[in-house]
């Protein structure tokens, strides 16, 4: 339940902004009146049956236009900043933009709860427990500012997954003790080498078509390297030479989405500044949820003299790898056949955020031999949402079981996606339903596999 309004919120002791400044504000402006922020939602309730925490509670707050509305109420200081309910609701959202993708009036939602979540933060900051700032400073402010703490973390993780000291915590139980059982089951198996940006170049055998940037990513490099490895191999046969600048970062997803909005700032200036130097025509991207941060560097910074211009013309050559390589195309006769029953998931910020659909259908829909079977709610979020499955963990894992269902209703042997949370939650999904049999693989992965059995077709066939 939604407590009644308290004492308004002082101003927020950065610059000196309240609630409404910067709930108005968002991405767009501090002259966009109240109405162009709010009242485009005519409450319609399109966005309903989309809304993945609303299918799963039926409760109206916990739907889009319902968070619209307490949004509002605190903006119009007719409800407190830290109310517990309008706190829940926020953290709540996995920001997954199934709502935007259906509203016939364009209603940007993203823009309006992201600048909500960075006042809560904002205003929590005082009163939030020391070992809930030490958890933050950690995780946002050190791991995911410093790719060398990534890899040391990495490191530490990957002798604990192959020492055989996880079996034994596991069998002590201490895990369980600790409540820790689940969030130690979905941390990734981390890659047998790292994928680190070093200013590799990776030259086509044939025709240089052209140059793309690769976003070598966080967690991607320690723990996803393969499909790094894989998006290489892919660009190459497809004739685009291929670059990994050493002065990268994170792309700032899960920075901003915490509610840390300026250190997400920092982390796209250094992606901005890197992407500029290289020459490169686009900017390439394998993982949905990085693509969707980096094609909104020029929203991020709306109305920065400095940096707008920039951004803007940043976002524009960002590219997910599937989106680029449908567009630019495979040579002909190039793939060659794959046995396997295949499942599609579209990741949200690819099918919501970036509205990238039918390319990775049509990927899949070439590569000879393969059988395609859609499932059932393909594009409801399967409750990962970068960090949310640590922080929600209860409403995570509702969703994650409703994926498991849809995804053993088809029967596939691979569920192909194309964003790293989504192969976590599900993999953990599926061995928690018995079915560790299923694979999870990146629809980069399946086109690079084709094109190595193509590779081994005899002259001819």
């Amino acid at each position: 339940m939604i407590e009644p309004a308290a004492a308004p919120s002082p101003p927020d002791a950065h610059g000196g902004e309240t609630p409404l400044d910067v709930v108005r504000r968002g991405f767009t402006g501090a002259d966009v009146p109240p109405s162009d922020v709010f009242d485009r939602c005519v409450r319609c309730g399109l966005c309903l049956p989309t809304c993945p925490t609303y299918v799963e509670t039926l409760v109206e707050t916990s739907g889009p236009r319902g968070r619209i509305a307490l949004i509002k109420a605190v903006a119009e200081e007719r409800l407190d900043l830290l109310s517990p309910g309008f706190v829940h609701q926020m953290s709540e959202c996995l920001d997954c933009r199934a709502c935007e993708a259906v509203c016939p009036s364009g209603v940007e939602y993203g823009k309006i709860l992201e600048p909500a979540r960075t006042q809560i933060v904002r205003a929590q900051g005082p009163v939030r427990s020391w070992w809930a700032r030490l958890g933050r400073a950690v995780l946002i402010g050190m791991l995911f500012q410093k790719m060398w703490l990534m890899r040391i973390a990495a490191r530490a993780l990957k002798l604990y997954q192959r020492s055989g000291l996880r079996a034994l915590v596991q069998r002590t139980g201490l895990l369980r003790a600790l409540g820790l059982q689940d969030m130690e089951a979905m941390a990734p198996r981390i890659s047998d080498r790292f994928f680190i940006p070093r200013d590799q170049r990776f030259t086509p055998s044939g025709r240089t078509r052209a140059t793309a940037f690769l976003h070598a990513g966080c967690i991607m490099h320690v723990a996803f390297a393969e499909w790094n490895e894989a998006t290489v191999r892919v660009l190459n046969a497809a004739g685009v030479e291929v670059l990994v600048p050493r002065d990268q970062g994170c792309c700032g997803a899960i920075t901003i989405h915490a509610g840390e909005m300026p250190r997400g700032r920092e982390l796209a200036k250094r992606n901005i500044a890197a992407f500029e130097r290289s020459g490169a025509d686009v900017y390439v991207i394998n993982a949905a949820g990085c693509g969707s941060a980096l094609k909104e560097y020029g929203d991020l910074f709306r109305e920065d003299p400095q940096w707008e211009d920039r951004a803007i013309a940043f976002s524009a050559k960002v590219r997910d790898v599937l989106e680029y390589v449908d567009e630019i195309g495979l040579p002909p006769q190039s793939l060659g056949a794959l046995r396997g029953i295949v499942t599609y998931q579209d990741a949200c910020h690819l099918a919501h955020a970036q509205r990238i659909t039918a390319p990775p259908r049509r990927l899949l829909a070439a590569i000879p031999g393969l059988e395609i079977r859609d499932m059932a709610e393909s594009s409801l979020c399967c409750g990962s949402a970068g960090i949310y499955n640590v922080t929600q963990p209860e409403m995570a894992q509702r969703l994650q079981r409703r994926k498991t269902d849809r995804i053993l209703e088809v029967a596939p042997e691979i569920v192909a996606t194309g964003n790293p949370g989504c192969a976590l939650q599900m993999r953990n999904g599926l061995d928690r339903a018995g079915a560790p049999h299923i694979t999870i693989k990146h629809v980069i992965q399946l086109l690079d596999e084709s094109l190595k059995a193509g590779r081994r077709q005899p002259t001819g066939a």
